[in-house]
């Protein structure tokens, strides 16, 4: 609301008020026609109604939260539970020996517990290529 000089507050003052007036003057109007058709207004039953409405609307909306909130939760546990399936996993690097043989380091056989003997899984995934001299 920047004006010039006072007479543009002035008229903005005005046309504020008109557009209050208008607003009320509706507001007046829906109402005489909502009382002269229903003869028995009763304001305490009105007041009973928008109550339940209201308690209505505030029940469906802790609902959607409640849902909301689970829906949250079990992701969250989905995801807890996948990462269980890497728990035991371990990643390291090793070079390949004679007769294609890899071996496990010490620490990573320790920290997954697997001894000699032990079935595990191996994913290969070459990093580098050794270069042959020639």
């Amino acid at each position: 609301m920047i004006g010039t000089n006072n007479q543009d507050y002035l008229s903005m003052f005005q046309e504020w008020v008109q557009k209050g007036g208008r607003a009320q003057a509706e507001f007046m109007k829906a109402f005489s026609e909502y009382m002269a058709s229903n003869q028995k207004f009763d304001p305490v039953n009105s007041i009973k109604e928008l109550t339940e409405k209201s308690s209505e609307v505030q029940s469906n909306l802790m609902s959607n939260i409640s849902n909301v909130q689970k829906n949250m939760m079990e992701q969250f546990f989905n995801m807890g539970n996948l990462m269980q399936n890497f728990a035991g996993c371990g990643a390291f690097k090793t070079t390949i020996g004679s007769n294609g043989r890899i071996s496990i380091p010490e620490a990573e056989r320790d920290a997954l517990r697997i001894n000699e003997g032990d079935l595990v899984q191996v994913v290969v995934i070459p990093l580098e290529k050794k270069k042959r001299q020639s």
